[in-house]
C-alpha cells in the first residue's frame, strides 16, 4: 500500500517527505569516472574523456549502457560489439581503485542524510551500480550509524529493464519505501537521474559539485545546490525544497 501524507492539503507541489539518494557524486567521490578513463586505452585516448564527458553521457547508467556511450561519445567505430570487453575492464580497474581506498564519503552529504534521518522521514539508496553497496559499506554518519543502515530500501544494482533517464529505478525506490513518488526528492548529480526523477514525477535535487549546475537545470532541477549544506532543513523538514536564503 501506498502511504499518503498525513498532512493536510495546500496549494503549491506535494509536501516532500521522503528522500531518495544516488550514491556516486552525491553521497561518495568514488573513483567510477577515473575507472571508466583509464581503461579506455587501447580503445580510444584516455585524455579526451573528461569529467564533462563522464557527467553529460556516463554518470549515472547501467555499466554496459555506459560503456556503450563512453565509446560513442570517444567516436570509437563499433561501440556495441566493443562495449562489454570495455565494460569488463572499467570494472577490473574499479574494483582495484576500491581495494586501493579511493572512495571518500562528502562531508556535506552525510551531515545532510543524518539531518533526514533524525527528521524520521523513510530513505531510499538507489544506484545503477552493481559496486555502490561495497563502497557505502564502511562509511558512518556523524551520530556513528552505517551509512547503509540509514536507508529504509536499497535498490542499489538491480538488474532492470530500463536504466537512466527511465524513472524505473526510482519509481522502484519509493514503492519499496511505500510513498507515493509526488512526495519523494532525489538527489541526483547526473543530467540523467535528474531526468529519470523527473520523468517519474519527483522533485529533482541536483547536486552541481563539478561546476556542471548547467547541465542538472538543463534535466530540469528543481534546486540545484553545490553542496548538501545548501538545502534550507527547516523549510525541508515542512515539506519544501529550497536553499537557505542569502
Amino acid at each position: 500500500m501506498i502511504h499518503q501524507s498525513p498532512r493536510p492539503a495546500r496549494d503549491g507541489p506535494p509536501a516532500l517527505y521522503a528522500g531518495i539518494f544516488d550514491v556516486d557524486g552525491v553521497l561518495l567521490a568514488s573513483p567510477h569516472e577515473q575507472a571508466w578513463r583509464e581503461a579506455l586505452a587501447g580503445y580510444a585516448d584516455p585524455a579526451g574523456f573528461t569529467t564533462a564527458v563522464y557527467q553529460a553521457k556516463v554518470a549515472g547508467k547501467p555499466r554496459l549502457d555506459g560503456a556503450r556511450a563512453a565509446l560513442e561519445a570517444m567516436g570509437v567505430a563499433g561501440a556495441d560489439s566493443k562495449a562489454p570487453a570495455y565494460a569488463e575492464a572499467k570494472q577490473a580497474r574499479l574494483e582495484g581503485l576500491i581495494d586501493d581506498g579511493a572512495v571518500k564519503a562528502y562531508p556535506d552529504a552525510l551531515r545532510f542524510v543524518q539531518a533526514i534521518h533524525d527528521l524520521g522521514w523513510p530513505m531510499a539508496v538507489a544506484s545503477s551500480s552493481k559496486n555502490a553497496n561495497a563502497m557505502m559499506k564502511p562509511i558512518r554518519l556523524p551520530s556513528g550509524l552505517g551509512l547503509l543502515e540509514a536507508f529504509s530500501a536499497n535498490v542499489c544494482g538491480r538488474d532492470l529493464a530500463h536504466g537512466k533517464p527511465d524513472p524505473e529505478l526510482f519509481l522502484i525506490a519509493a514503492a519499496e519505501l511505500h510513498i507515493a513518488a509526488q512526495h519523494c526528492f532525489v538527489a541526483e548529480d547526473a543530467p540523467a537521474g535528474i531526468a529519470a526523477a523527473i520523468a517519474g514525477g519527483m522533485t529533482g535535487l541536483g547536486v552541481a559539485r563539478l561546476g556542471d549546475a548547467e547541465g542538472l537545470r538543463a534535466a530540469r532541477a528543481d534546486l540545484v545546490v553545490a553542496s548538501l549544506d545548501d538545502v534550507a532543513l527547516v523549510e525541508l523538514a515542512a515539506g519544501r525544497l529550497c536553499r537557505h536564503a542569502a
